[in-house]
């Protein structure tokens, strides 16, 4: 599943590529991409609207349209937005499509059938479901090392299962909690209440710092309108990981083996020395 600085980049490029122009009409073809909406109904707040602009909120991809409309959009597992001409054939699994004044499609393809997509009126939207309750933005001023700790200090659950809980820090999923961890040298078995204080300052540096090493290292690549989030999925930031998916490889700083534990269904790497 892609992680905020996935999404962060994905929002971006779709801002350069289609802000400012109009959805002539739409077409939801999987009617449960859009749970709140019948196939007529989205395709009939959405026409005519003209993309202002494209951001994200956590892990969500949000469409600002002049019609006092947004809508969000969640990647989940599979999805990932191709702009095509309208000579290219549809590709399989093409759940959304929306079309432009100059021919071209926006189409969201989802071969999991995972995503989601809301139409929100503007003015509600940090009130909706997907957005209320999700902790501040991890480089905001409201994310800091006092805020970590505090909701650190209420939590007895694992550490790992707290940096992915998305209403206590925003944006972090399973590679960078892994690489967050390592960075700071804190255990990952440890109880959120049992972070010692000298290691807030470090996990807080590191988290910040992991994501923007990762969104630095995508700005940098090519994007492809026709696979824009391939552009960055596909891209070689794994080589850059350090513990992430290196079970048994030297840890690179004492060359101990990485070792891999399942929490919470998930794989987590860490260096048993560095992380004693």
């Amino acid at each position: 599943m892609p992680e905020l600085p996935e999404v962060e980049l994905v929002a971006k490029s779709l801002n350069k590529l289609v802000s400012g122009r109009k959805i002539v009409s739409s077409e939801l073809k999987r009617e449960r991409l859009s749970p709140n909406e019948t196939i007529k109904s989205f395709s009939k707040k959405l026409k005519g609207s003209t993309i202002n602009y494209v951001h994200r909120r956590g892990k969500h991809v949000l469409f600002d349209l002049n019609s006092d409309q947004t809508l969000l959009t969640h990647l989940r597992m599979t999805g990932r937005f191709l702009l095509l001409p309208t000579e290219r054939e549809l590709p399989k699994h093409s759940h959304a499509i929306f079309y432009f004044e100059d021919e071209t499609r926006l189409i969201f393809q989802d071969q999991r059938h995972f995503g989601l997509m809301k139409i929100i009126e503007t003015k509600s939207l940090l009130e909706t479901k997907e957005l209320k309750d999700l902790a501040p933005e991890p480089f905001s001023d409201e994310f800091n090392p006092k805020y970590l700790k505090e909701v650190l200090a209420k939590s007895k659950r694992p550490l790992k299962e707290f940096l992915l809980d998305q209403t206590k820090v925003c944006g972090l999923g399973n590679i960078y909690v892994s690489e967050s961890l390592f960075i700071s040298k804190i255990n990952p078995k440890i109880f959120a209440n049992d972070v010692p204080s000298r290691k807030i300052e470090p996990l807080f540096q590191a988290i910040r710092g992991v994501l923007a090493e990762s969104i630095s290292h995508g700005s940098t690549l090519n994007v492809d309108p026709e696979n824009i989030d391939g552009s960055y999925y596909g891209g070689d930031y794994e080589n850059h990981w350090r513990v992430y998916g290196q079970e048994n490889e030297p840890c690179i700083n004492c060359k101990t083996k990485i070792k891999r534990i399942v929490q919470a269904g998930r794989s987590t790497f860490y260096c048993p020395k560095c992380q004693k």
